[in-house]
């Protein structure tokens, strides 16, 4: 049963970038698809982000003294301040080191 959900979930995820992948097939997105594709990157980061930085031990964590917590602010004041990928990962590096291990 797992193997043909796998299998199933492959042939699915194959199948949808084929169609729009493939250039010489006529399937184009409309000008409103395309915009609202464009707020799916955003969701999914919030979607894999969130349980990590305010879920510990299964529960709700949102304590002054969460690493996590506190390397995200950082790296969205850096990503908002110098709007450079480095400067966002090694401020939010640092400052989760720091109140992690200090």
């Amino acid at each position: 049963m797992i193997l043909l959900s796998i299998l199933l979930l492959a042939s699915v995820t194959f199948g949808t970038r084929y169609l729009f992948l493939e250039g010489r097939l006529p399937i184009r997105l409309g000008p409103n698809v395309k915009t609202l594709l464009g707020y799916s990157g955003p969701a999914v980061l919030t979607a894999i982000t969130a349980p990590i930085l305010f879920v510990h031990d299964q529960q709700l964590d949102i304590s002054l003294d969460n690493p996590y917590l506190w390397g995200a602010v950082a790296a969205i004041g850096a990503a908002h301040k110098t709007r450079s990928v480095y400067w966002t990962i090694g401020l939010g590096l640092l400052v989760y080191i720091f109140v992690a291990f200090y």
